[in-house]
């Protein structure tokens, strides 16, 4: 063989063994690029992950807030529906107060008040013999209207008219203005 065949070989030889170190780098920097993109992959899955946990924890905590926010606005509701229902016992508490002072002045009114309360008091109790105590002052009004309010009992319990016997020990006398009456309830 002479030196130009040998050149030739030589470089073919080389040739080869470039060929082959072109595919291996290839084949190597193919793999490369297949493992970065996987672990590449990875790595945004798991920070995406991370970031949906972190999400769904915020929401909850967002949950919780708008149910805090939520149960505090209705009790605050609650306490205003209450303190307005408060204020209309307490007007209405005061003007009974201030009616109850006048209605005794009305003597009509007064003795048809006095037969209703002894009617309601005798359906109550429903006994054939009762003791009436009641105020000096209203001690003659009671004993015009006794008779019908013990007829108005009877007819409504379909019973006999009971005993009513008025008491001798009076109530204490009306009270002479409307704070009178009483603590507040």
């Amino acid at each position: 063989m002479n030196d130009a065949d040998v050149s030739k070989q030589i470089q073919q030889m080389v040739r080869f063994i470039r060929q082959e170190a072109e595919e291996k780098a290839n084949e190597i920097s193919v793999s490369a690029e297949e493992e970065f993109n996987i672990e590449k992959l990875q790595l945004v899955e798991a920070e995406k992950k991370k970031i949906r946990q972190e999400y769904e924890r915020k929401e909850k905590q967002v949950q919780v807030r708008k149910k805090i926010e939520y149960s505090m606005q209705l009790n605050a509701s609650r306490l205003k529906v209450l303190q307005a229902q408060d204020d209309l016992v307490s007007s209405m508490k005061e003007a009974a107060s201030k009616e109850l002072l006048r209605v005794s002045h009305h003597h009509h009114t007064y003795e048809h008040l006095l037969k209703d309360l002894i009617v309601q008091s005798l359906l109550r109790l429903k006994e054939p013999s009762v003791l009436l105590r009641c105020r000096k002052d209203d001690l003659h009004f009671v004993q015009s209207v006794l008779h019908s309010a013990k007829e108005g009992y009877a007819l409504k319990a379909k019973v006999h008219p009971p005993e009513i016997i008025v008491d001798h020990i009076h109530l204490p006398a009306a009270p002479s203005h409307h704070n009178a009456h009483g603590p507040s309830w």
